[in-house]
């Protein structure tokens, strides 16, 4: 039998962790087409998601597959992430957290013929249009100006 790798176990800890400590985890991701996420908020084929219990509902964080549903613009999104695509998970309040390798794969049969990158997405809501500027944070307010922590990735 093939042995099962520690990172889901490493992100379900830093998780608790952030919890445990009043701090908000998020997640950096890699998208690709086995990813379901809002392509408008996709840079770089990379996303970062807020997955505190206060953003989320019905997260479940399995061995091989992170989902849950959050609200983008208003709209509630069901999001499903590969746990090999997570490339960190961090508190956003110090950026104290953990990085991990990821690779970039080939497009896969997922991928939708419009896209040739072989990025999937959620579904946009009727008349919803991309954002032009920094979408609010979760509690609606506006994005807070000054320094941000930041996540070095070290190899």
């Amino acid at each position: 039998m093939p042995e099962t790798s520690t990172k889901p176990y490493l992100l379900r800890a830093i998780y608790e962790w952030c919890g445990d400590n009043g701090y908000t985890p998020y997640i950096a991701v890699m998208v690709d087409g086995r990813t379901q996420v809002p392509m408008q908020f996709v840079k770089n084929g990379e996303i970062v998601l807020n997955i505190s219990f206060e953003a989320t509902s019905a997260l479940k964080m399995d061995n091989d597959l992170i989902h849950f549903s959050a609200r983008f613009g208003g709209v509630s999104r069901n999001i499903s992430i590969p746990v090999d695509n997570v490339i960190a998970i961090y508190a956003r309040e110090n950026g104290q957290g953990m990085a991990f390798e990821v690779t970039r794969s080939a497009p896969t049969d997922a991928a939708r013929p419009s896209d040739p990158a072989g990025l999937s997405s959620v579904p946009p809501a009727a008349g919803e249009e991309a954002p032009t500027e920094t979408p609010p944070d979760d509690d609606g307010n506006p994005p807070k100006k000054g320094p941000r922590p930041t996540l070095t990735r070290i190899k």
